[in-house]
């Protein structure tokens, strides 16, 4: 070999070697935890999962590149909540995602210092996660899924689908304090000439309690506020309103894929995909106390036409016609 090509091959190997050396070495790996109440299996999970992960990529994050997911699936548990929390917070993650009030509650107990991100926290000011939705003022922030004016459109909703009920239940998580929304269902309901009261559970035994019971007077209606309980249990309140005659409302479309009625509220996947922007700002330097509290853009209206057709229910032709999608 020539002295002249000698020298190049050995200043193109050595110009080569840091970048082969970068590449061997990797980026810096993000750590970052999701805790959520629902089953690793479950559908709606792996739906919520895949939108964040899919929108964390179209950031340039990229699992097993610059980024690792760690994930606790609590089933509702809220012992496994707490201790999924602790799991986490010990990994030293950069940030976590909660998932509900539950979830946050519990990670926030754990840790005043690691990030968090929640979503479908419906009142974080009064559950004490932030001072201010404009100004959260910690280490906690994200994305609540509705202002509490939605609560009323349930009842105007359950009454327009279904003139005939006098009776609504509302049914609540006993494991979660009452955010407010039940206080604005109740103040709503003379100007409809109904009567509203509260029904509370904490499992699967309580819900078939509660529901059967409230059922065995004419005329009743159920609506169905987000919860962790809601969303585990979500096929078996649809199965009882459903045997029990209730006309039933939800702020979830997985309720009306489940065989619900009618639901009313924010699109859950696109709010879990917003949470990659906050995820994404708070890795790049950003601190959860400057990033304040998003709510909704847009909510849907989802009818069950085969559900409304078992219970003997006629939909307005008007109602439908503001449906964003109907289940035939």
């Amino acid at each position: 070999m020539k002295r002249r090509e000698f020298i190049t091959l050995l200043s193109g190997a050595a110009a080569a070697w840091p970048l082969a050396a970068r590449a061997q070495q990797g980026e810096r790996v993000r750590r970052i935890g999701v805790l959520t109440n629902l089953a690793e299996n479950d559908p709606e999970a792996r739906s919520r999962n895949a939108a964040l992960l899919e929108e964390l990529q179209q950031l340039g994050w990229i699992e097993g590149r610059n980024m690792q997911i760690d994930y606790r699936f609590a089933l509702g548990n809220m012992a496994r909540l707490r201790q999924y929390a602790a799991e986490l917070v010990a990994l030293a993650p950069d940030v976590i995602l909660a998932t509900g009030q539950e979830a946050t509650g519990a990670l926030q107990q754990a840790t005043r210092t690691v990030p968090i991100v929640f979503v479908l926290v419906p009142d974080p000011v009064g559950a004490g996660f932030v001072d201010s939705l404009a100004r959260p003022g910690g280490n906690v922030t994200g994305f609540t899924p509705f202002e509490f004016g939605i609560s009323a459109k349930w009842l105007e909703l359950l009454k327009e689908i279904a003139p005939g009920v006098k009776r609504v239940a509302v049914l609540r998580d006993a494991a979660v304090p009452e955010v407010g929304q039940f206080a604005i269902i109740q103040a709503t309901a003379p100007s409809l000439g109904v009567d509203v009261s509260p029904i509370s559970a904490r499992d699967a035994s309580d819900i078939e309690r509660v529901i059967t019971t409230f059922a065995r007077s004419s005329n009743g209606g159920l609506i169905v506020p987000g919860s962790a309980l809601a969303a585990v249990h979500r096929v078996q309140i649809a199965t009882l309103a459903a045997q029990n005659n209730l006309p039933a409302i939800s702020v979830n479309r997985f309720f009306v894929t489940a065989g619900g009625l009618i639901t009313y509220g924010p699109d859950f996947l696109d709010q879990y995909r917003r949470t990659a922007s906050y995820i994404d700002r708070i890795l790049k330097g950003a601190k959860p106390a400057d990033l304040p509290v998003q709510v909704p853009t847009k909510y849907e209206l989802l009818i069950n036409l085969k559900t409304a057709k078992a219970l003997g229910l006629e939909v307005p032709p008007s109602l439908l016609a503001r449906a964003d999608e109907v289940i035939e």
